[in-house]
């Protein structure tokens, strides 16, 4: 176990326990030395962690300590490094970009062993079929979920037909050979979905839908339990 994993474990298991608890009881439960045990809580109080005691008293992690955002497994270094790559090899431009700066700047911090496990991995993302070029920046997409607006369509289907809609738009789902944009349609007075690539021209209006992005969502998911995806 890495030095960083250690830590971690070690303040999962401090915030398990409401009351103070004996080092040694800590030391059996992280499966450390005592002296081990003594130094990693000095270098977790280095790190800002409260943690109040002492030997032979006992130790608790005082309430409203945030575990440090850069302490991971080696799972979730595998997981990041994953997702990073996949992103960047089957996302747009913009968010390709994205992924590869977030994981450049995630490894810049990182403690040397994790970021030596990052820079490591050995989990890759296999070739896959080629992803139809979009018409319009998925970007504006991405905005218009984040900031909860209405979108104006032009849209084609499957059998080339053209429509125009006002969308509700809250959430885009990345298939391996299709994006689809999610939404409540105005036009049909029902959740739609829209392959991205059929979408001809795309405007975000000023006007904000008036249900919440997060329980459309939840209205959606509760949709597909009934009925299925809806078209």
């Amino acid at each position: 176990m890495s030095r960083s994993e250690r830590l971690l474990d070690l303040l999962n298991t401090l915030r398990r326990h409401r009351r103070p608890v004996s080092g040694r009881a800590l030391a059996e439960e992280t499966g450390v030395s005592l002296r081990t045990l003594y130094r990693d809580i000095a270098s977790l109080q280095a790190q800002g962690a409260t943690i109040e005691g002492e030997p032979g008293v006992g130790y608790v992690l005082k309430p409203g300590y945030l575990l440090p955002p850069l302490m991971f497994t080696p799972e979730e270094i595998e997981a990041l490094a994953l997702g990073s790559r996949w992103v960047a090899e089957r996302a747009d431009a913009r968010l390709r970009d994205a992924a590869l700066s977030a994981q450049a700047r995630i490894a810049a911090v990182l403690p040397p062993d994790l970021r030596d496990e990052m820079e490591a991995s050995a989990l890759f993302i296999g070739p896959g079929a080629p992803i139809p070029a979009d018409a319009v920046d998925p970007a504006h997409l991405r905005k218009a979920i984040r900031i909860e607006r209405k979108l104006r369509l032009s849209y084609r289907d499957e059998a080339g037909a053209a429509s125009d809609r006002v969308v509700w738009p809250f959430a885009l789902a990345f298939f391996d050979r299709v994006r689809l944009l999610i939404g409540w349609c105005e036009l049909r007075g029902d959740f739609r979905s829209f392959r991205t690539d059929r979408i001809v021209e795309v405007e975000v209006l000023d006007a904000r839908y008036p249900t919440r992005k997060a329980v459309l969502l939840k209205r959606w998911h509760e949709a597909c339990d009934r009925q299925g995806p809806p078209r």
